[in-house]
């Protein structure tokens, strides 16, 4: 199985994660399929070429690299912008009059006609979110046939997908890149966030939102369908319940987060999840963890 999948349907080039790699291997078995498809004449160029599908910073790089010479104009799409349950595209490059840079180009292609799960990460300060977020997001794509989890983070902490993997190379490098990136909650970002959150079309949605109980939470957290509630003091753990449960989210886990302990714990899986995750820690590798892979199994669940 390769660690990267790349099909053309159409004028769309399909692309997916395949099995887990690092980014390397990652970036040359996508380099050699696209070598592949350049050389049979499938990517032989034309007026406009549409690509669907998750990928990483460095894979990104090498599609534009590959193709960009190639078509008139590349437009990528994007989950959450559009018609809702439709499929818009974002013109990316363009050497033709007929495409504007950042045109959407809206489709009849329906996103999907399966569930649409949209589930909130939330919970108290300093709790672990974003690492449980990143943990999330490799236990469900270590699982075969799960669908891709797209995480979204509405929260302006500076604290993107990104952050993890980098801490766990360069923590200094990754604060200081944090501290600038890092903005304040205002009213017009939680309505742009809420408007990514009601939009977002793929299967399953991971969003990661800010450790307090304001107006612009709630105004973005009332767009989810499901919540993960994570907390260290056990004490907050019932406002936040009443929170989702006055928003309409179905809670399917309660987890304490143990940060001085040594083992996960599970004490119920059905119907709610709940038990400890030890000391989570930005740059630890928790994908593995007990609580994270019967998190990801019950998330994948949702929708089969």
């Amino acid at each position: 199985m390769a660690t990267y999948h790349i099909n053309l349907e159409g004028d769309v080039l399909r692309v997916k994660f395949g099995k887990p790699a690092d980014g390397d291997q990652i970036v040359q078995d996508a380099a050699a399929r696209l070598d592949e498809l350049i050389a049979s004449g499938d990517l032989g160029g034309g007026r406009l070429l549409k690509i669907d599908g998750p990928a990483s910073l460095p894979v990104c790089y090498l599609i534009a690299h590959k193709v960009s010479h190639l078509y008139a104009a590349i437009a990528v799409f994007d989950p959450k912008i559009g018609r809702e349950g439709y499929k818009t595209y974002i013109v990316a490059t363009t050497h033709t009059p007929a495409y504007k840079l950042g045109e959407l180009i809206e489709t009849d292609e329906v996103q999907n006609n399966k569930p649409n799960i949209k589930v909130v990460l939330c919970g108290p300060p300093q709790s672990g979110k974003s690492c449980l977020r990143e943990g999330l997001k490799q236990a469900i794509s270590s699982i075969e046939g799960a669908p891709y989890p797209y995480t979204i983070t509405a929260c302006p902490d500076g604290e993107g997908t990104w952050f993890s993997e980098a801490a766990g190379r360069d923590p200094e490098l990754a604060r200081q890149l944090k501290n600038a990136y890092k903005a304040k909650f205002t009213p017009e970002f939680a309505k742009k966030a809420a408007g990514w959150v009601r939009s977002a079309n793929t299967r399953l949605n991971i969003i990661d939102v800010g450790g307090k109980i304001t107006e612009e939470n709630l105004l973005i957290m009332r767009e989810a369908t499901h919540a993960v509630i994570l907390a260290r003091d056990a004490s907050k753990v019932s406002e936040w319940k009443d929170v989702c449960e006055s928003l309409r989210l179905d809670v399917i886990a309660i987890i304490h987060s143990d940060y001085q302990g040594h083992a996960d714990e599970i004490k119920t899986e059905s119907p709610l999840l709940t038990g400890s995750i030890h000391y989570l820690e930005r740059g630890e590798a928790i994908s593995t963890r007990e609580m994270v892979q019967a998190l990801a199994k019950k998330l994948v669940s949702l929708v089969k």
